[in-house]
């Protein structure tokens, strides 16, 4: 997956599988919810258990390039939540 600068997807959870994340190219965000936002650079691989809601994306002044693997599982789905807060988002460093 390809984000422009400031582009992220919303919350989401990956029932059952998780997810990896493999990042390539740029500069990005992840973060679980309750916990602090990590910063992402390329060789840094994110390990998501299933259940767990999160976001990820690229950082406001960077492209961000990622590999995300579904881990399969029977009955595995994703569910899409509500966006990032903006504000939020925008407090990143």
């Amino acid at each position: 997956m390809t984000f422009e600068p400031g582009c992220r997807n919303n919350w989401h959870i990956h029932h059952k599988g998780g997810q990896v994340l493999i990042c390539i190219a740029g500069r990005g965000w992840y973060q679980e919810w309750g916990k602090p936002a990590q910063k992402l650079r390329p060789g840094d691989v994110v390990s998501i258990p299933p259940e767990v809601k999160h976001w990820h994306g690229a950082a406001a002044d960077s492209w961000f390039q990622h590999i995300a693997l579904a881990v399969p599982a029977e009955g595995a789905s994703a569910e899409w939540l509500e966006p990032v807060d903006t504000q939020a988002y925008e407090q990143l460093g």
